[in-house]
């Protein structure tokens, strides 16, 4: 008897793109990560970073990603096109977009490069939180299927403020990693760089109508830190700086298990809600 094959994680299903014709990868929406509104925002940026990946004339690894949400996109297939547009000695710069039919959906920027021993420092400091088995999984509501894929454990600013109506402070802080556990890599930390519920709800304790206009991963960690973070729970913490016009800002950082800064991200966010 051949042995058994495992069927693929279902983030790596959801992330796949394969070649197709004119040099364009060929992807589909996973019913496993869908939104309130199209797919979660994280697995689209994973999807669009795996495409510069796995390119066969990639330069080192990745160092910053921005995302461009330019309009929704509908369950189905689409099409990326993955183009370095100019490579250096130590560094690559890519352009990434996603198409529908005529339409693009989202537009990227992606600089990869080789990383070079030398001084190293951070100076930011990891939180002081409770360990991770000290700290109850998130139950949520059937409603989003995407919420499924994670195993969240809140230190703070969970969910529970925006269900009982109570306006607070837009910091969070939590464990989380892919449920069922699988080992760290870099689309599945771009994806949990977005895991992240939008601020304002925390700031409103309502629901209210948002979405991630741009997002922003710098990657401050090489592959050789992502294998010994395997698949043990990342910490990651988030908060606003500034809400008005529509808009808002979010700031976050994702540390490996041992304290190693892994990466720093930023979103804007659109947003609708009457002034108080």
């Amino acid at each position: 008897m051949p042995p058994l094959i495992a069927p693929p994680h279902q983030f790596d299903a959801a992330t796949t793109v394969k070649p197709g014709e004119s040099g364009v990868l060929l992807g589909r929406t996973s019913a496993d990560y869908a939104n309130m509104v199209g797919p979660f925002g994280g697995v689209t940026a994973a999807t669009l970073l795996r495409s510069a990946l796995e390119h066969p004339d990639r330069l080192g690894d990745p160092v910053s990603l921005t995302v461009n949400f330019a309009g929704p996109i509908a369950d189905g297939e689409f099409e990326v096109s993955a183009d370095p547009v100019r490579t250096n000695r130590s560094t690559q710069h890519w352009t990434i977009a996603l198409e529908q039919g005529e339409e693009t959906t989202t537009t990227a920027t992606a600089v990869f490069g080789v990383r070079r021993p030398g001084w190293t420092d951070t100076e930011l400091t990891m939180p002081d939180v409770p360990p991770v088995e000290s700290v109850a999984a998130q139950q949520f509501p059937d409603g989003i299927a995407w919420f499924r894929n994670y195993d969240m454990r809140f230190v703070e600013g969970g969910p529970e403020p925006i269900v009982a109506g109570q306006p607070g402070g837009s910091q969070t802080t939590l464990w989380v990693r892919d449920q069922p556990q699988r080992p760290l890599d870099f689309p599945a930390l771009t994806a949990l760089a977005d895991v992240f519920m939008p601020r304002v709800m925390l700031r409103l304790g309502r629901l209210v109508p948002a979405g991630t206009v741009s997002l922003t991963v710098y990657y401050h960690a090489d592959a050789a830190a992502l294998a010994a973070q395997g698949d043990r729970p990342l910490l990651a913490t988030a908060n606003a700086q500034h809400f008005g016009g529509g808009y808002f800002d979010q700031t976050g950082q994702l540390w490996s298990a041992d304290g190693t800064l892994l990466v720093t991200t930023h979103q804007m966010v659109y947003f609708k809600a009457d002034a108080i």
